[in-house]
C-alpha cells in the first residue's frame, strides 16, 4: 500500500479533474469573451448553471459533463476490477453510455457528446465494429480527460502507465501524435503523484525514463540533448512514438511560468497565448503553464483555466488533475468538493483507487 502522501496526491489529482469538469459546465465554449463576462460576470469563482441555449443547457451547477461521466466509468472499472481491464471498460461503454447516445452532438449524459465519442459510437453501434477498430482522428484531449485515472493508478510503474494509457486512448483516438501527447501528459501526472514538481527539471526526469526503456518514445539524441556520435544507431533508443518532443513541452512551460521576463497577466490569458480551441496542442501547453505557475494554489489554477474561455472545461480538467496532484486533496478548497454533485461517492472512489496504487518491490 502506498504511503499517505501518495494517496493524498492521487486523490487530489482525481478530484481536481472532476472539479475542473464541473466548473466548466456553465461557461463552456465561449469564444466571445465579452459574452462570457456578460453571462457569467467578470470573474467566475464557483460552479454555475449553463445558460439557456448554451452547451449543457438544463443541467445544474456542480453536475458533470459527459467527459466527467466517462471519467467516472473508467474510475469505477479500475476500482472494482483492481486494475485496468480493457474488456470491462469497453463493456461499460457498451452498456452504460452508448445506449444513451444517438450519434448527434447535443445528446447524452451531460448534454453534449464529443466528436471522438460520436465517431466511436457510429463505428461500434451502427457499423458493428469490434473495439480496437473504433478510434477516430479527432485531435482533442478527449482520451486524456479519462486516462488521467490510469496515470494515477500506475503512477509508480511508468511502463504499465504508458501501456494502459496507449491502449485506452486508441479506443477513441487513433492519431499517433494525439496518442503520444496523451501518454506524455499522463506520464507527467504520474511523476506529480510520486511527489515531483512540475518545474524545469521534469522533462529530464521523463527522458531518463525513456533512456531506461520505461516510456516508449524514441530518443533521438544522447543524454543532455548532445548530438549523436558517428556510428550511433538511428534512433539511439527506438520507441512506439517517433519523437520525444511531447515529453519536453512541460519543462518549457514551467520555465515560462517561472521566468520573470515572461509574464502572462492576468494568467487566464494563457488561453489567448496558446489558443482557445479544443486541439490537444492548444490545451496541454496552457494546462502545463497554469499547473506550474500555481502549483500550490489549486483555486487560482482552475479559475484561471475557466475564465480564459474557449475549451475551458478541458483546460480545467487537465489543470485540475496536475495541480490536485501537487497540492493533494487537502489543498483543494472545501467548497469545490461540497458543491460537486455526488461528491461523497466520488471522493470515496478516488480514495479507493489511491489505496490500490502498487508500490514497486525494492
Amino acid at each position: 500500500m502506498p504511503n499517505r502522501a501518495i494517496t493524498e496526491r492521487a486523490a487530489g489529482a482525481i478530484m481536481g479533474a472532476f472539479i475542473g469538469d464541473a466548473l466548466g459546465l456553465g461557461p463552456h465554449w465561449y469564444y466571445d469573451l465579452d459574452q462570457l463576462r456578460r453571462d457569467h460576470g467578470e470573474w467566475i469563482t464557483d460552479y454555475t448553471d449553463p445558460k439557456p441555449g448554451r452547451y449543457h443547457a438544463g443541467l445544474r451547477a456542480g453536475e458533470l459533463s459527459q467527459a466527467g461521466f466517462i471519467l467516472g466509468l473508467l474510475l469505477r472499472s479500475l476500482v472494482e476490477r483492481g486494475g485496468y481491464d480493457e474488456a470491462d471498460f469497453c463493456r461499460r461503454m457498451d452498456e452504460e453510455l452508448f445506449p444513451l447516445l444517438d450519434g448527434t452532438p447535443v445528446n447524452g449524459p451531460g448534454g453534449y457528446t464529443s466528436q471522438s465519442i460520436r465517431d466511436a459510437w457510429r463505428r461500434r453501434v451502427q457499423q458493428k465494429r469490434p473495439w480496437g477498430e473504433t478510434g477516430g482522428n479527432a485531435d482533442t484531449t478527449e482520451a486524456g480527460e479519462r486516462t488521467l485515472v490510469l496515470a494515477v493508478r500506475y503512477a509508480l510503474h511508468p511502463g504499465r502507465l504508458a501501456a494502459a494509457v496507449t491502449g485506452n486512448t486508441l479506443l477513441t483516438q487513433s492519431d499517433p501524435a494525439v496518442v503520444s501527447q496523451t501518454v506524455a501528459y499522463c506520464a507527467v501526472l504520474g511523476l506529480l503523484v510520486q511527489g515531483h514538481r512540475l518545474d524545469a527539471a521534469i522533462s529530464d526526469k521523463l527522458m531518463a525514463l525513456v533512456g531506461r526503456g520505461e516510456l516508449p518514445f524514441h530518443a533521438v539524441t544522447r543524454a543532455g540533448f548532445l548530438p549523436p556520435l558517428p556510428g550511433d544507431p538511428d534512433p539511439p533508443r527506438e520507441g512506439r512514438f517517433a519523437s520525444p518532443d511531447a515529453l519536453l513541452t512541460p519543462s518549457y512551460m514551467a520555465r515560462a511560468a517561472a521566468d520573470p521576463g515572461i509574464r502572462i497577466e492576468p494568467a487566464w490569458k494563457v488561453s489567448l497565448v496558446y489558443g482557445m480551441p479544443c486541439a490537444i496542442y492548444h490545451m496541454l501547453p496552457a494546462a502545463y503553464y497554469l499547473a506550474a505557475r500555481f502549483g500550490d494554489d489549486f483555486e487560482s489554477a482552475v479559475l484561471h483555466a475557466i475564465n480564459g474561455g474557449g475549451q475551458n472545461q478541458a483546460r480545467a480538467i487537465l489543470t485540475g488533475a496536475l495541480v490536485g496532484a501537487q497540492t493533494g486533496i487537502a489543498g483543494i478548497p472545501p467548497r469545490f468538493i461540497a458543491g460537486l454533485h455526488d461528491s461523497a461517492a466520488l471522493v470515496a472512489l478516488a480514495g479507493r483507487l489511491a489505496e490500490q496504487i502498487e508500490v514497486p518491490a525494492s
